[in-house]
């Protein structure tokens, strides 16, 4: 079984080599970058299965790293917060990381939320996916791929299980709970805003329903509802 090649990038020199000796010993294989250029350039040059970002690193930060990586590749990323940075981290998930951790960080933790974003990216689920349609939105399976009006949306890997999610339920309210245990494979905080931000840039990706508003709604202090769109024109 092949290793999971890793990324981790964050200037503090000594923490990055206490992590990747952990995750080295949990079955990765992990490649460091001390700065946002540097991690970019690597990214671009070599195959990675997910990167761990730091946000705050000299120069450049972990954020404009991840903003430039967006325009060209869908790499999974964890996001390395400081702790109590609710803005660090709603930034980070509204620019497309899959995930986020605080630090200083449990290695334990680490690993397990990059087990986690990995079975996402893969498409691992006790549940076999199977091709999804309601209305002008297409979600096909063997590619992992969608469509909205017969035109491809790219979506990270938390935002695809996020929207099969909402397919499989279209017209009923998917709590906030389920979602996060559901699709970030973790129970949801209780000032935890991750979820808010991946549907609000699926909504961003899906654009509007043919009636003008939002196909996805959100129900006060319930969840969200995908709604049913009916056969695409």
């Amino acid at each position: 079984m092949s290793r999971n090649r890793i990324l981790l990038a964050d200037d503090d020199e000594e923490l990055a080599q206490l992590l990747r000796d952990f995750l080295t010993r949990e079955g990765f294989d992990v490649v460091l970058a001390h700065t946002a250029d540097a991690a970019i350039a690597v990214a671009r040059a070599e195959a990675f299965d997910a990167l761990v970002l730091d946000v705050m690193m000299p120069g450049r930060s972990g954020l404009d790293a991840l903003r430039e990586l967006r325009r060209e590749s869908a790499l999974p990323v964890l996001m390395l917060t400081a702790l109590g940075e609710d803005i660090d981290r709603i930034l980070g998930l509204e620019l497309g990381a899959d995930d986020y951790i605080p630090k200083p960080c449990n290695p334990r933790e680490l690993a397990a939320r990059l087990r986690a974003v990995l079975r996402r990216a893969r498409g691992e689920s006790a549940e076999a996916l199977t091709d999804l349609r309601n209305g002008p939105i297409w979600l096909r399976a063997a590619s992992r791929s969608v469509s909205v009006d017969g035109k491809p949306i790219t979506l990270t890997a938390t935002e695809f299980d996020l929207l099969v999610l909402l397919l499989r339920e279209a017209g009923r309210v998917v709590s906030k709970e389920r979602i996060s245990q559901s699709v970030l494979g973790r129970a949801l905080g209780p000032f935890d805003r991750s979820i808010d931000v991946h549907v609000s840039n699926l909504r961003r990706k899906l654009g509007d329903a043919p009636d003008g508003s939002s196909p996805i709604t959100t129900i006060h202090r319930s969840g969200y509802l995908l709604r049913q769109l009916g056969d695409a024109a």
